[in-house]
């Protein structure tokens, strides 16, 4: 943690979400200790785009944790079963990794705990997303009880923040809050199914979204897709 900042634990996937969500970290004045999690997910390539994101953002830290989480499966992301490709629905979708954001919130919350940071931020948003349950405003709430519950800290009256800044906010709010912070959007990553050649496959839901964001927004989308929907 920076000297003169107080550090706050962001858990930085690769994706534009947690890329513009570590930004407004940044930006109110804490030292990032970036929390990476290679659950041998699909699109590992993510990882790549977090280490960049982290170097960018001057990232106190960056802890990239293994956690296979392929040896549950239950997932496309995580086990033999193809990524939709066909639009996003209005059901739970095989891309839900089961209970991955309780857990990631777990280790960022052990993290935290342990390096004396009682902030925590993570990049969920309920508006434009593909309806998993743990993306929701009531899930952060809980966990937000949780956290000061289970610690020795939140027992001793050091209770946790858990800041979820993008949680009403759309795609092309993000999108345009990427441009505003002065991110380069370009080096996150938000495909489930990458496409040869490093491409984001432009039919999963994650893509859809990304491309529905800046179309929106009205801003250049400096993501090249491997095929239109």
């Amino acid at each position: 943690m920076g000297q003169d900042k107080p550090g706050a634990v962001v858990l930085l996937s690769g994706g534009l979400d947690s890329m513009v969500s570590a930004g407004i970290a940044r930006e109110r004045g804490f030292a990032i200790n970036a929390l990476t999690i290679n659950y041998n997910q699909r699109h590992l390539v993510e990882l790549a785009a977090a280490r960049r994101i982290a170097a960018a953002l001057d990232a106190a830290r960056h802890i990239i944790l293994p956690l296979d989480l392929s040896l549950f499966g239950g997932s496309a992301l995580t086990d033999a079963i193809d990524v939709p490709k066909t639009g996003v629905g209005d059901e739970i979708p095989v891309t839900y990794v089961p209970a991955r954001n309780t857990i990631f919130l777990s280790l960022a919350l052990g993290w935290a705990e342990a390096c004396g940071a009682h902030d925590i931020f993570l990049g969920v948003n309920a508006l434009d997303y593909s309806g998993y349950p743990d993306c929701r405003p009531e899930f952060v709430e809980k966990f937000q009880e949780l956290a000061d519950l289970a610690t020795k800290a939140g027992v001793e009256g050091k209770r946790f923040t858990i800041h979820s800044p993008l949680l009403h906010m759309t795609k092309a709010d993000i999108a345009l809050e990427a441009e505003r912070l002065g991110l380069d959007a370009g080096q996150s990553w938000s495909c489930y199914d990458p496409a040869p050649g490093g491409l984001h496959c432009g039919l999963c839901d994650s893509c859809r979204l990304r491309r529905k964001g800046y179309e929106e927004a009205g801003i250049p989308d400096p993501t090249t897709y491997a095929a239109a929907p």
